[in-house]
């Protein structure tokens, strides 16, 4: 289903998209008082996406019943890492809305998952924001904008960007979110070595690191490496140059530690003519930008993935998974 697509099969069910992201660039910039890190990142949709079924009827009481699919095109290793009970972040969102729109129902929900578990592409996040937005299209004007805004990030800090995903720079713990307009849209092929990073455990170990907080050098700052994308041309050469200042991701030396395929399919991605390399969130997913959609193809040929590893081809959308 493309990542656009909204489709409302009753009054009681709605089929939606629930897309992926990567993120161009990632600084970590401070750290709260309660623990929680402050970053600043561009979040960009891709048209990699799940789809989520949410059927909601009137009931007196509240009760959630979850069903997970796994696509025969996903990694291997997703069937054994997606929960179906309460612990599944769609499960919880189901509960949380209802809460806030002081409603009781019966909610069935069917997802089918395409993207990996533990990779940095928020797919759990954008399962639960997709919940979100179809309850409140079945169940309208109970919940404000703001207060549901407010609900996701208490759930899960990358949910409220899927509220509404565009190519955004998100700042704080997830919360100050500024959607950018102009970015161009990019050929990606998506690599998993198909192992899973919990990103607590990454920002542990990126908190041990000696540069951990060290202030970026004076003018690299991730919003004057927006400026330049935006305003770059179409060619190849540009492009490259943009990016390969601009996917900086701090956590990746730690998430290297981790899970040191993470290097190596990078190494990859540029031998199969990657124009730029990144990771994704806090990993393990790794990506490649390519010159257009036909080097994208090329160089997907070139991966023949390994025993474990996934490879995916994908291109960045300007807005995806939005209802009308």
């Amino acid at each position: 289903m493309p990542v656009s697509d909204v489709q409302r099969q009753s009054a009681s069910e709605i089929v939606l998209s629930a897309p992926a992201k990567v993120n161009l660039g990632l600084r970590v910039v401070g750290r709260r008082e309660d623990g929680y890190h402050l970053i600043e990142s561009l979040f960009v949709p891709i048209t990699l996406c799940d789809d989520v079924r949410v059927e909601c009827v009137p009931a007196g009481r509240t009760t959630v019943e979850l069903s997970v699919q796994i696509d025969p095109s996903a990694p291997d290793s997703l069937a054994r890492s997606v929960p179906s009970g309460p612990e599944n972040l769609v499960h919880q969102a189901a509960r949380v809305f209802l809460e806030a729109a002081e409603a009781t129902a019966s909610v069935r929900i069917l997802l089918r998952k395409r993207i990996p578990s533990g990779a940095g592409l928020g797919g759990g996040s954008s399962d639960a924001a997709s919940v979100f937005r179809a309850l409140t299209q079945l169940i309208p004007n109970r919940v404000a904008p703001e207060a549901l805004a407010q609900r996701a990030l208490a759930l899960g800090a990358d949910i409220p960007f899927f509220l509404d995903p565009q190519p955004a720079l998100v700042r704080g713990i997830g919360e100050k979110i500024e959607p950018i307009q102009g970015v161009p849209l990019l050929s990606l092929i998506l690599g998993h070595p198909g192992e899973a990073l919990a990103t607590p455990e990454v920002f542990r170990v990126w908190d041990a690191l000696p540069d951990a907080l060290t202030p970026s050098p004076a003018g690299s700052t991730l919003r004057a490496l927006l400026g330049r994308l935006t305003g770059a041309s179409a060619t190849a050469v540009e492009l490259a140059e943009v990016l390969g200042d601009l996917l900086e991701n701090d956590l990746e030396k730690a998430a290297v530690r981790l899970c040191p395929p993470v290097r190596r399919l990078q190494e990859r991605l540029s031998r199969a003519g990657a124009l730029a390399t990144g990771m994704s969130g806090s990993g393990a997913t790794v990506f490649g930008v390519f010159a257009d959609g036909k080097a994208a193809a090329q160089g997907f040929e070139q991966l023949a993935p390994g025993a474990r590893e996934w490879w995916h081809l994908a291109q960045t959308v300007a807005r995806a998974g939005v209802a009308g």
